[in-house]
């Protein structure tokens, strides 16, 4: 960190971080709850991220009244743009009246409660069922939501306030801006959405991603190891600690390269192969897709569907699957039908049988996958075998 700017070298480059939208949210509704409760205006104001890192993010003031407060934060996506690059997050923190409960649709948490949050103008609405969110609520995804939660809760405890608070995030240019988001395909309308798992945005070319996973591979190499733990990212990672009880301290993260991971374990030596993750991304390696970003190949519903009939023998839910709009939502409803365990079996034996083709007999590759609202969904043969070398368990 220099001068409060957060840097990663990445192919022998130095390249500058930026933040969220939901590292933003949180910074602007903590300076509008500060104004707000303890009369104090901010030109910044420290962010406690889930990444572990702290971060002091600019503030400016929108407007102030008797009961609300709000400042707004421009997104700063570091030295690899996205689309939401020097967007306004505005975000607005009003005094409800004694006893008021939670407005309808807005958020609420029990780890905070009178401290409601909620979306306006340029935050996307979801339309759908099968996203985190519920139907109609705005699309501020889970850590962003605790994120604003907790940096208003701060100031409430400094000033020692315990009424209702609604906090309200808003993007003025963001329904402008989700025309450029896959939102419209998910079902949500309006806005963008908020986002970030760690709160910090590193910048990644796709050599310098592949490059620093190969050299993780090879540093574990050089400490003898044989076998290797890797997950898409946070929530893989998340999983196969809490659920099936794994040791992170050695695992690697390998994105969307699945099989530039898999080609360069087998020429670092490794003999077993543990990969973890969702099935909203693995279920593409059933097609031999190794590259799981959207941007390359989606196919996620026809998969399934195949899979579906291949199982089932039955192809009256194909359409139904082709209309879902994402693999949460086909999980239920295969699930509904009371063949989802059959469909799953029937998809890791493919992946099983392309991840075998792109490694040969080198080295032993199991996949185990999940999803977030049904958790542990199945995994490959060789998944067993190479779980115990790692001491976990289902």
């Amino acid at each position: 960190m220099e001068n409060n700017v957060f840097y990663v070298t990445k192919h022998q480059k130095k390249l500058r971080c930026g933040i969220t939208t939901g590292t933003c949210a949180a910074a602007a509704a903590k300076a509008a709850a500060e104004l707000l409760l303890l009369g104090r205006h901010k030109e910044s104001v420290l962010v406690h991220t889930p990444k572990g890192v702290d971060v002091q993010v600019p503030v400016f003031l929108s407007s102030q009244e008797e009961k609300k407060a709000e400042y707004w934060v421009v997104k700063d996506s570091g030295d690899d743009p996205d689309v939401t690059n020097h967007a306004k997050i505005f975000a607005s923190v009003e005094k409800l009246g004694e006893g008021s409960h939670c407005p309808r649709g807005a958020f609420s948490s029990l780890k905070f409660p009178g401290i409601f949050l909620d979306g306006g103008f340029g935050v996307g609405r979801v339309t759908r069922e099968g996203m985190e969110q519920e139907k109609g609520q705005a699309a501020i995804n889970a850590v962003p939501r605790e994120m604003v939660f907790k940096a208003v809760h701060e100031v409430c405890r400094e000033a020692g306030y315990g009424g209702a608070l609604l906090a309200m995030i808003c993007v003025p240019e963001g329904k402008e801006l989700a025309k450029r988001t896959f939102n419209p395909r998910l079902g949500i309308e309006g806005g963008i959405s908020i986002l970030g798992t760690s709160g910090m945005i590193e910048p990644m070319s796709e050599k310098a991603i592949i490059d620093t996973i190969e050299l993780q591979i090879r540093q574990l190499q050089a400490q003898g190891e044989k076998k290797l733990l890797v997950t898409p990212g946070n929530y893989g990672q998340g999983y196969a600690s809490s659920f099936l009880h794994l040791d992170l301290d050695k695992s690697v993260k390998c994105s969307n390269y699945i099989g530039e991971t898999l080609d360069i374990a087998v020429a670092c030596g490794m003999q077993d192969f543990l990969l973890v993750g969702n099935i909203g991304k693995l279920v593409k390696l059933a097609a031999g897709i190794m590259n799981t970003h959207s941007k390359v190949a989606d196919g996620r519903r026809e998969i399934l569907a195949v899979h579906t009939v291949l199982s089932s023998g039955d192809a009256k839910l194909v359409p139904e699957i082709m209309k879902c709009i994402n693999t949460e939502e086909i999980l239920q409803l295969l699930d509904k039908n009371g063949i989802q365990q059959q469909v799953v079996k029937s998809l890791c034996g493919k992946i099983e049988e392309y991840v075998s083709y792109r490694v040969g007999d080198k080295m032993a590759a199991g996949v185990i996958l999940f999803s977030e609202k049904f958790g542990y969904l199945g995994r490959t043969k060789k998944a067993d075998g190479v779980l115990k070398l790692f001491g976990g368990g289902i």
